[in-house]
């Protein structure tokens, strides 16, 4: 279980996250701050937590600050949850650090657990409007070509839920070689953690809808 500290000065947005939060089975320990201080307070008992942060409501002085804050505290995992970002501001907490998730405040509740899920677990999300913003169109699922045979159907496992353990021993395989397919189909997708692959795999016809919510 991993702890949240939400730093938000909005009372509507606070009460939103933490019914988001209670619904979470693997959420801990939920705290609130209203400024940089509080936060940087609280960062120091809690120096493994995900922090849920409005930047544009907060009082840092730049990406920079935040950037360095996100440096002392390397085991931290950072949502910017914000009504909306620049994309310079985007592209320079992004390019600098994986340690930053994206998600904006009108996005899907979908979008918003998939953004919180994946910052428990250690992995970036970055939701669809940044996405577009920064390549400048739609996203498109990238050709089924790019991928093997063998890849196809260990993405569709990963899209069903397996771990790379539960693969490995099905398919008679090592962790380690497993592990590798799995890097590699990441790489070769683009995307960064499995709830980006499972929707390529939907998109691109690997996994079924029905097979999905079986």
């Amino acid at each position: 279980m991993r702890e949240f500290i939400i730093a938000d000065n909005q009372d509507i947005t606070k009460a939103g996250m933490l019914f988001l939060l209670g619904g979470l089975k693997e959420a801990g320990n939920i705290c609130e701050t209203d400024n940089r201080g509080e936060l940087i307070k609280q960062l120091r008992v809690s120096p493994e937590a995900v922090v849920i942060l409005d930047y544009t409501l907060s009082d840092f002085n730049g990406a920079d600050e935040l950037l360095i804050l996100s440096e002392r505290f390397p085991k931290i995992n950072w949502i910017l949850f914000s009504d909306e970002l620049s994309e310079e501001f985007v592209k320079r907490i992004l390019y600098s650090s994986q340690q930053f998730s994206i998600v904006m405040k009108d996005n899907s509740k979908e979008e918003i657990l998939s953004a919180l899920q994946c910052a428990m677990h250690k992995e970036r999300f970055i939701c669809n409007h940044v996405s577009n913003m920064l390549i400048g169109k739609p996203i498109q699922a990238p050709k089924d070509t790019v991928l093997t045979n063998t890849e196809k159907i260990i993405l569709k496992e990963i899209a069903l839920g397996k771990t790379t353990k539960e693969i490995a021993a099905e398919r008679n395989l090592s962790f380690h070689t497993i592990n590798s397919h799995r890097k590699n189909i990441f790489r070769k997708l683009e995307v960064n953690n499995v709830h980006e692959a499972t929707k390529y795999a939907m998109r691109a016809g690997i996994v079924d809808l029905a097979e999905y919510y079986i």
